[in-house]
């Protein structure tokens, strides 16, 4: 079941981001609600009771100190920014569906580009296949952390159909 994310799911989001937190940024309980209050979609799949995927998406003029989501603000004018998308090991075909829905809210809020981005130091060889299979390209790469990680900013043009998901609900 595909849904929206509320208070009662940051327990289990937060677990799911601490079992990832390599290749994602570290995040506490009250990050996670500041982020969640400012959200313009945070989503969850549930399976037989239990949250196995979430997305957590920005629009442009959010409150947000992350060195990517500035990048993309500097850059668009109007965006979708994807801050962290989290799939339990054993929920297959998750990621596609929240990023289904991400491109659907994107279409109906008339936001033209989905931003995101993944590291590329150390290598997250499995989110750059997963969002190319998408349509992402990358515009731009940033290091964080004096160097210690780069990541590859990446755009997706909904209102162009770029994805092969884009015009599909």
């Amino acid at each position: 079941m595909l849904r929206d994310a509320t208070a009662a799911d940051f327990p289990t989001i937060l677990a799911l981001n601490e079992a990832f937190v390599s290749v994602l940024s570290p995040l506490d309980h009250g990050r996670l609600a500041r982020l969640h209050a400012q959200a313009a979609l945070h989503r969850v799949i549930e399976r037989d009771g239990r949250v196995v995927a979430f997305l957590l998406v920005l629009r442009e003029g959010a409150d947000y100190d992350s060195p990517n989501y500035r990048w993309f603000a500097q850059r668009q004018a109007r965006f979708l920014y994807v801050d962290r998308i989290v799939v339990a090991a054993d929920a297959h075909g998750a990621g596609t569906r929240l990023y289904r829905d991400a491109f659907a809210f994107a279409r109906r809020s008339a936001v033209p580009v989905i931003a995101c981005e993944f590291d590329i130091q150390p290598p997250n060889p499995a989110s750059e296949r997963f969002h190319a299979r998408l349509g992402f390209r990358e515009v731009g790469q940033q290091p964080l952390y004096g160097g210690s990680k780069v990541v590859s900013l990446q755009l997706l043009d909904v209102a162009a159909g770029e994805s092969p998901l884009a015009t599909s609900a």
